[in-house]
């Protein structure tokens, strides 16, 4: 009998909870009922917290995918590698295919073939975030009333719908007009024991979107009434009130429900602490910890931590040009040259980048000085400081950046304009925070659509969500004019490309008795060069 590879990480952290034994599962066997569950979380809430914990532990891991790959992979290190490999599919962030570049498949689209690395570790890190999130929802009854259970209960859900909202635009194109394409398969906590058995199929892209809502939906109550009661996150790492309305405005702009994006943006930033980082404050390196105000949620790196430990196994070790890294060799990573042309001077976030002469205002001498001796090209981004702010760190402890509190006053200025709000809200952002002398040169819903996308581009830079912009945009992936360094990598790739959606792993199509090869996305020949601007 095959054996569902998918539900083979889920069995991996079946017993994670509680050693040998599921909260679900008597010792002598029958099933644990609600009020018993709830017992067993009142007298071992430590049990519950690691649960939470071994949610957040799955974000950021040193090759965990390195059994299944039969290889050591260097850009192997959770979700920050689904981030790094959507940023290379797109137009905005370029780089070299030289030796100390990990990101050349993602760069040329060879990460498109269902054998390759990229394939396998994506598909894997999100199903092993669901895998884990779902022990957790197993262990606690939908109807408790215990605010710690509550504000658990909600970790799980919420991560969960976050996981299948980055699936669902990843293996399928955007929801709208696609509601019956097939999308991913949906394992859930009621089901997990069942799809071991049986295998998985394709749900279609509404079923899973179904699920995306009502999972935002469940922990945002659960996350109401656990504050409510006093119960609140003891770091980022965790998903506040705040995070959970982010995670559905993000959901609602992708499904295209705008007044219900712009409420729960909106929410979000009501019920935030984080606050938009000021001008004076973009005019620097920063994008380094959690602990900065704008930050909402994000992925909390320790020292002692396998990928910080390994030197040059982690995110900012590729992704940052003023610490010690693959940085230095690949040559960076730098932004579209024509989007860093657009930007005015004026705009603060124009410094986040060095210019055609290897410049910016936001650097002082010692950074200026090291992007220099270090031989970065044009273009390269200075955005995220090095640890502790120090050049030159070999420390590459950096946090990583989910959701900062700036993507929600663009979400609120995209689905404003385009339920009849006109470009205030936009306006009002970019005047306050980043550019005193903007002027929006928008005036119809969709002018200022591409207006807000133009920022989105610039604010979000190298964060891991412009990928799903341009899905749900229906944006060409057209990099001409863009400075890409090597020809093999200037694209002009039309929207609706089979190319541009995922494959699921060949491992998964072999193992999951419910699929086979008709039921993969379209297989796509590697988009061929064009000639650049």
């Amino acid at each position: 009998m095959k054996r569902n590879y998918i539900y083979a990480i889920v069995a991996l952290f079946v017993f994670a909870l509680v050693g040998c034994e599921d909260l679900d599962t008597l010792p002598e066997g029958g099933t644990v009922t609600s009020s018993q569950k709830e017992e067993v979380l009142e007298n071992n809430s430590e049990r519950a917290e690691a649960g939470v914990n071994g949610i957040f532990a799955k974000f950021s891991e040193y090759m965990p995918n390195e059994t299944a790959l039969g290889a050591s992979r260097h850009n192997d290190f959770g979700y920050p590698s689904v981030m790094f490999f959507t940023d290379a599919n797109g137009y905005d962030m370029a780089s070299a295919d030289v030796g100390y570049n990990w990101l050349g498949n993602s760069l040329e689209y060879a990460d498109r073939s269902y054998t390759s690395y990229e394939s396998q570790m994506v598909w894997n890190n999100m199903y092993a975030i669901i895998s884990t999130s779902n022990n957790v929802i197993a262990s606690i009854p939908r109807d408790t009333e215990d605010p710690l259970a509550q504000f658990y209960l909600a970790q799980g859900l919420a991560v969960r719908s976050f996981s299948y909202l980055v699936l669902a635009q990843l293996y399928q194109f955007n929801y709208v007009g696609n509601e019956t394409e097939p999308c991913v398969p949906i394992i859930t906590d009621k089901n997990m024991e069942e799809v071991a058995l049986t295998g998985a199929e394709r749900a279609t892209v509404e079923e899973v979107y179904t699920q995306i809502e009502g999972d935002i939906d469940a922990a945002i109550s659960l996350l109401d009434s656990a504050s409510t009661a006093g119960v609140i996150r003891a770091d980022k790492r965790y998903i506040s009130l705040a995070v959970a309305h982010g995670i559905r405005a993000r959901m609602n702009l992708a499904m295209q429900n705008w007044v219900e994006a712009a409420t729960d943006a909106t929410s979000a930033i009501e019920v935030s602490s984080a606050a938009p980082s000021s001008i004076e404050d973009a005019s620097k390196p920063a994008f380094m910890s959690v602990e900065e105000s704008n930050w909402m949620w994000g992925i909390i790196i320790a020292e002692t931590d396998d990928v910080v430990n390994s030197g040059i196994v982690n995110w900012i070790s590729h992704m940052g040009s003023l610490n010690w890294g693959y940085a230095n060799y690949s040559g960076g990573m730098s932004i579209n040259k024509k989007l860093f042309e657009s930007i005015p001077e004026s705009d603060a976030r124009k410094g986040w980048w060095i210019d055609e002469n290897l410049e910016s205002p936001n650097l002082n001498d010692q950074e200026a000085e090291w992007m220099i001796n270090t031989g970065y090209r044009p273009y390269v981004q200075v955005k995220f400081a090095p640890y502790k702010y120090e050049v030159g760190t070999t420390v590459n402890g950096n946090d990583v950046p989910l959701m900062r509190i700036e993507e929600m006053y663009l979400i609120k200025a995209e689905a404003e304009a385009m339920s009849g709000g006109g470009s205030i809200a936009l306006v009002d952002f970019i005047t306050t925070y980043r550019d005193e002398s903007y002027i929006c040169p928008a005036i119809t819903p969709e002018e200022i659509q591409e207006e807000v996308f133009k920022h989105r581009r610039i604010e979000l830079w190298g964060e891991g969500l412009n990928w799903f912009d341009v899905m749900r945009l229906n944006k060409d992936v057209d990099r001409r004019g863009g400075a890409f360094p090597d020809a093999t990598m200037v694209f002009n790739i039309p929207a609706g490309s089979d190319i541009l959606l995922w494959r699921i792993p060949e491992a998964e199509i072999q193992s999951n008795p419910l699929l086979d090869e008709s039921d993969n996305n379209p297989a796509a020949p590697a988009p061929e060069p064009v000639t650049d601007l």
